[in-house]
């Protein structure tokens, strides 16, 4: 009688696996050319088409100018009051427009819209990409009812392996702990099918996207 238990059957399984090695079956296995095909239209035209589509809101802006004050602008019009972000910048100039930023940590759950920068714009997926060597951290995609995304149209790839290897480049062997790939806002049907949107993160997703480096 058979008295070995599922698990013992398994490393069982395992060991004679090894002590009895094979070829590998597949090594004319292609791991280099393209999955998808070619994009039909440019990058950063497919990346928004993308965005749009998964329910992100999209603002163009010109050049850094017009988007401090397409940002200043909406804040004030929808009242996405109150604001946080981790980025300096951002914070001195909303400051100069006179809009009022959140600066006690202990006020940061406190907060309605949270503003960050990002790594970059996935075009095959409308993803955006963050990671743990921002400012941003982590939090700030879970916290904030609302999160604005500021990104250049340099920073849009086609596929999530060219984020990821400009990422090694860019971080010279310091490589992220920490990587995030956003694709619209938060939603789950988890709960009797029901779509509810905000659940695990921001309900509102924005991305100003400028055209023109600093």
């Amino acid at each position: 009688m058979d008295e070995s238990t599922p698990k013992e059957k398994l490393l069982k399984i395992i060991r004679n696996a090894l002590i009895s090695k094979r070829d590998n079956p597949f090594h004319d296995l292609d791991l280099d050319s393209p999955i998808y095909p070619s994009l039909d239209e440019s990058p950063d035209i497919y990346f928004v088409r993308q965005f749009i589509e998964i329910g992100g809101k999209f603002v163009y802006c010109a050049n850094y100018n017009e988007m401090i004050f397409n940002l200043t602008s909406l804040l004030v019009n929808e009242n996405l009051f109150p604001v946080y972000t981790p980025e300096e910048e951002i914070r001195y100039l909303l400051m100069q427009n006179g809009i009022d930023i959140i600066h006690n940590k202990d006020d940061f759950y406190e907060m309605k819209t949270g503003i960050t920068f990002c790594e970059y714009l996935i075009a095959r997926t409308g993803s955006i990409v963050f990671s743990s060597r921002q400012n941003s951290g982590r939090r700030m995609l879970t916290v904030p009812e609302i999160h604005i995304v500021i990104a250049y149209m340099s920073q849009i790839v086609v596929e999530i392996k060219e984020a990821l290897e400009k990422m090694r480049l860019k971080y010279e062997g310091k490589f992220p702990s920490f990587i995030s790939f956003v694709t619209g806002p938060s939603r789950t049907a988890d709960i009797e099918k029901t779509l509810i949107k905000g659940a695990h993160g921001p309900a509102q997703l924005y991305l100003f996207l400028i055209e023109e480096e600093v």
